[in-house]
């Protein structure tokens, strides 16, 4: 009899089982501090308004990994509530599906894009997806796990719940293939669709010259990035050596920052010119000066700086992070997002500018593409390496004290070391 009503009530909710299953994630807890807890395994709803998401569907986690964008919520300087379960870089398997869901199916391994979209709205339908209308409602855009945007739960968890499944979804087309790769396609959700924008943005093509702020993981996943496009040099800035080394490794010229020389003076001994064609800001708000100021933060020095070595008619793509509200900031007009910029420079040489969130459906299945037939090492690029969910909170100080690595969280076990 308890069989046959386990199979009645099955039936009744679409063959689901709804026995309790447990889940863990990586949770903020305030300034410099996460830990792993024990959170609410997901269900079908919207965690705040508890909406149904029958479009939705459950995965298990096979990798999530730690974002500088991450780094910048856990160091303080956003206005993320303490108990944010966080994480957006998000690679897993379906376990469970909702009714509504007719093309992914249990079983499938798919990317999830960090940004969250309807598919529906017509920024969704012009492509734009980093600003959906319909799944924040205090403003356009949302993100899975991160401040302001939307309520989504994070996905450094053991499983994660992902709306709009059928259209924010890539399924990977062969399970076994996709695994021998997962450390390069778990780089798909974010990381490298979000470099590959900055060189977009910035205009790189076959023959060009490239300056890229920033050898985070970020900045160097947009110097693989310029490689694929064909950039004749790709010049990397930054004033942490090791993360320097890590851009020369795949055949980056870098510049070291905090050394007492401008950096047009830099560039010419480069490049034979003080100018580049094209340039990327892969540092965002929490930037630091040059020279003698490499120890000060000057938020807009990165911006000013690309305005300053990029040519004339150039373009300066901005995959950085910058916000509405830093309550860590140096100064009271930097903490509401107000920054001193050279905009007259910038207006005076015609350079144009690309900011927010990639649009990550615009690249990833090509990138997708180019990492199962071998056409880049993406994550030899970012140096990945691979951690158990336990260990995120290591992961996390030695991101923030400058580790040249890419931190890959493996909460079940599933990835080759």
């Amino acid at each position: 009899m308890q069989s046959l009503l386990r199979r009645v009530v099955s039936a009744v909710h679409g063959g689901r089982s709804f026995a309790s299953r447990s889940n863990r994630g990586v949770v903020y807890m305030g300034p410099n501090r996460v830990e792993v807890q024990n959170i609410d395994y997901p269900k079908l709803e919207h965690p705040m308004t508890k909406r149904k998401c029958e479009h939705g569907v459950i995965l298990k986690v096979v990798a999530t990994n730690i974002c500088g964008s991450d780094q910048h919520m856990v160091r303080g300087r956003t206005t993320a509530p303490q108990g944010l379960v966080l994480g957006h870089e998000i690679t897993g398997e379906v376990v469970e599906v909702g009714r509504d869901v007719e093309f992914i199916k249990k079983g499938d391994v798919v990317s999830t894009p960090f940004n969250i979209a309807c598919g529906r709205c017509p920024n969704c339908k012009a492509g734009h997806t980093g600003i959906c209308l319909n799944v924040n409602p205090s403003r356009p855009g949302a993100a899975y796990g991160y401040v302001d945007m939307g309520g989504w739960v994070g996905g450094q968890a053991e499983y994660v719940m992902v709306p709009y499944a059928d259209f924010n979804l890539l399924k990977f087309p062969d399970k076994d293939h996709a695994m021998a790769k997962i450390k390069d396609l778990a780089l798909l959700s974010d990381i490298f669709p979000t470099g590959f924008h900055g060189a977009v943005t910035a205009g790189v093509k076959p023959g060009c010259t490239v300056y890229i702020a920033g050898a985070g993981p970020v900045g160097l996943a947009a110097a693989a990035s310029c490689h694929l496009l064909g950039a004749a040099v790709v010049i990397v800035g930054d004033l942490n050596q090791e993360r320097l080394a890590q851009a020369r490794s795949f055949g980056c010229e870098t510049i070291d920052v905090s050394e007492n020389i401008p950096m047009p003076e830099q560039l010419n001994r480069i490049l034979r010119t003080p100018e580049v064609d094209c340039a990327i800001d892969c540092v965002g708000f929490e930037a630091r000066g040059c020279g003698h100021n490499h120890h000060r933060e000057v938020p807009a020095q990165v911006l000013n700086d690309l305005m300053t070595v990029t040519k004339a008619g150039g373009a300066i793509g901005i995959p950085g992070l910058y916000v509405t509200e830093d309550p860590g900031a140096v100064d009271k007009s930097a903490q509401s997002g107000n920054l001193s910029l050279r905009i007259g420079l910038g207006w005076a040489k015609s350079i144009t500018f690309t900011t927010g969130q990639c649009p990550v459906m615009k690249y990833h299945k090509n990138l997708m593409n180019a990492i199962l037939y071998d056409k880049i090492h993406i994550a030899k690029a970012v140096n990945a390496q691979v951690i158990s969910l336990d260990e995120a909170p290591s992961g996390y100080k030695d991101f923030d004290k400058g580790a040249a690595k890419k931190y890959i969280i493996d909460p079940h076990g599933m990835l080759k070391q």
